[in-house]
């Protein structure tokens, strides 16, 4: 886990990341736990720790509990470049947002179902800026308030909204939200109005069925979790932010 390391230009520097990752210390204190309970932290590596955190925070949020396969490896060091190319850009219209998850044996239901990850969380007013000011599928009500509240048109790019209307609940609003044409991000209005109707489609159905997300979030979140890491090179760190 790249993401993670300190003294490295990498993932945490990442455009879509910058000034947006939170919560290592969090990260740092289990690992310290698991170290002392697990032969001296040789066992249980930070992407472990993360892909675990990950799920219990969706279940602390109202999600559903999924498995998590064990046995990643961490990585030596970390890549601006890969990072940079390898996430994708809030900025992204509907066709490279599938081709960047196609690059990566992911299916265009992995897309619109991870998306869904966006029911939890804060964006930049930089991030959503062009957004409120530019594009046209957008209800107007809610970017004026955006604009007024939020992110002038010059200057405040650190202030933050909310990616859906209930911030601190895993559940579907993130999807009633696009509908309505109330997609923060670009690139999540893009798989309503994105012009794929595959995609608008799985927007409306798990908009309207909460079970069915849950269910199949925990699967695309263990299909994404299996995928083959970079490199073959690996170990388990005992500090998360450094390599051994």
């Amino acid at each position: 886990m790249s993401g993670l390391l300190a003294n490295f230009t990498g993932e945490k520097t990442a455009a879509p990341n910058l000034n947006s990752l939170r919560g290592f210390n969090v990260v740092d204190e289990i690992k310290s736990a698991v170290n002392s309970a697990c032969k001296n932290g040789t066992l249980v590596s930070c992407a472990d720790i993360l892909a675990v955190a990950a799920r219990d925070s969706v279940n602390i949020l109202g999600g559903q509990l999924y498995d998590v396969l064990l046995g990643r490896k961490d990585s030596l060091t970390a890549s601006l470049a890969a990072a940079n190319a390898d996430i994708p850009s809030p900025f992204s219209n509907f066709s490279a947002l599938l081709s960047n998850f196609q690059s990566h044996t992911l299916a265009l239901q992995d897309l619109v179902i991870l998306s869904g990850a966006h029911t939890i969380g804060l964006a930049r007013c930089t991030i959503f800026r062009s957004r409120i000011y530019n594009d046209t599928d957008i209800n107007q009500s809610f970017a004026t308030s955006l604009k007024n509240d939020v992110c002038p048109l010059t200057g405040g790019g650190n202030n933050t909204a909310p990616l859906d209307a209930t911030t601190t609940m895993f559940d579907t609003v993130y999807y009633q939200g696009l509908t309505n044409q109330k997609g923060l991000l670009h690139s999540d209005q893009e798989l309503f109005n994105g012009g794929n109707n595959q995609s608008a489609g799985l927007v409306t159905y798990y908009g309207n069925n909460r079970a069915a997300f849950w269910k199949d979030f925990g699967v695309s979140m263990i299909k994404m979790g299996n995928l083959p890491p970079a490199s073959s090179n690996g170990q388990v760190r005992l500090n998360c932010r450094k390599v051994n």
